[in-house]
């Protein structure tokens, strides 16, 4: 059943590492020149973060490379990503949410986002939707020195787009959109790109057809729309519209499940060196299979090559049976490495491995020494058990000394930082 009372707000934690490391320090990120980047790689390295200041005063980014930032701004700060205390806070604004409004009417949208539909408590709080939002905000200041922006609206489409376009832009950090704003500020927003959920692609494709504006968009005929663009073109003029069906309490449960993992090397690697990287993080991904209690039976791998060379390749593979076997997984990516790798400098991997089954369903095979698979499997297990209990680093393979390995440095790391 449709929730009737939904009204939604979008919950924004404004530069939200660059914020999290100004208050460690003491420090406003109003009137501190900060930066998060990782100090000890070179100048091309990416700039996950700039504070307020930053962005209003010099007009940097929130993501950009670190060769970008001027080195003349006075008293600039390089602060050492800490992924490990962003998840931290980010938990415990979620924890703040949740003093607010139930589990059902939240969606944590990223690791500074969140959805939240306060339709349900308005009445019971005795507070307009303003008020409601701003005391979250205030308790998100006080209880973690974090500034929170906020975008409210009829739907959770509309609640977004106020956010990025008014809620973010001044203080108090706070704006509502109803439908009524639809045609004086929705259709008003150029270039179409800035829409939520419109891409550059489709954008081209719209001006293929004529269509130049939200306005124009919204005005379209729908099946001229639907022609173009399939189902996509309804939900295009929806949105153009200012129409959003979603229900924050209709929870998305994907019909298929993938576990991947990817790394970006420090420097060029050839085809020798990165068949040990692939063998590292197929290990890895393994044990991740195994957790879950899955098996996998399609592979994937991503190879890109360095900046001259450019491109690279992806390709996937069928497997004639489930497996979580390291050794039988890394050698259907060795098949695929070897059929598609050429001789140039790599300086990107990525694995995937997808179509799980339940690792209880086993298939024998005739061709197979059933004994030598159940013998290398309670090895893995057993690895498994001691990279659990004691780190992942406790057990590696000897591989792991060598020059060419990541893996150590890979495990104390968080989304390619160190925590």
């Amino acid at each position: 059943m449709k929730n009737e009372k939904a009204l939604y707000a979008v919950i924004d934690l404004k530069s939200f590492y660059a914020s999290c490391e100004c208050v460690a320090r003491g420090l406003d990120p109003f009137t501190t020149p900060l930066i998060v980047s990782d100090p000890e790689r070179n100048e091309s390295s990416i700039v996950m973060s700039s504070s307020p200041f930053l962005k209003e005063k010099y007009h940097i980014p929130n993501v950009c490379r670190r060769r970008d930032v001027p080195k003349s701004i006075p008293g600039l700060i390089i602060a050492q990503p800490r992924m490990a205390h962003y998840i931290e806070t980010s938990a415990k604004v979620v924890s703040i949410l949740l003093d607010f409004v139930s589990e059902e009417d939240l969606h944590v949208y990223s690791i500074d986002e969140s959805f939240i539909n306060i339709g349900p408590y308005l009445s019971l709080s005795g507070k307009s939707p303003e008020q409601f939002v701003s005391d979250i905000q205030k308790t998100i200041k006080r209880q973690t020195g974090l500034t929170a922006t906020a975008g409210i609206g009829p739907n959770m489409f509309l609640a977004k787009i106020c956010l990025d376009n008014e809620g973010k832009k001044k203080p108090p950090y706070l704006a509502r959109w109803e439908y009524g704003d639809v045609p004086t500020k929705l259709w008003k927003i150029s270039p179409i790109t800035k829409i939520w959920g419109i891409s550059s692609g489709t954008e081209a494709h719209l001006k293929r057809i004529g269509i130049r504006s939200i306005e124009a968009l919204a005005k379209t005929d729908v099946d001229l729309l639907t022609d173009e663009f399939g189902v996509m073109g309804k939900q295009l003029h929806d949105l153009a519209n200012g129409r959003d069906g979603s229900d924050i309490r209709e929870k998305y449960v994907p019909k298929e499940k993938s576990l991947s993992i990817g790394q970006t090397l420090m420097r060029d690697y050839s085809a020798k060196e990165a068949e040990l990287i692939i063998r590292e993080m197929c290990d890895d991904l393994c044990l991740r299979l195994r957790e879950e209690g899955k098996k996998a039976r399609l592979v994937g791998l991503y190879v890109g090559y360095d900046a001259e060379t450019g491109g690279g390749f992806s390709r996937q593979a069928s497997l004639d049976k489930g497996s979580d076997d390291n050794d039988v997984l890394y050698h259907a990516l060795m098949e695929l490495f070897h059929r598609h790798i050429e001789d140039f400098p790599i300086r990107r991997l990525g694995l995937s491995f997808g179509r799980m089954i339940s690792s209880n369903i086993d298939q024998l095979d005739v061709f197979e020494d059933f004994e030598e698979s159940q013998k290398r499997g309670q090895c893995q297990r057993a690895i498994d058990k001691i990279q659990l209990s004691y780190g992942k680093n406790s057990c590696l393979r000897a591989s792991s000394l060598t020059e060419a390995s990541t893996i150590k440095e890979r495990h104390g790391q968080i989304g390619g930082h160190k925590a």
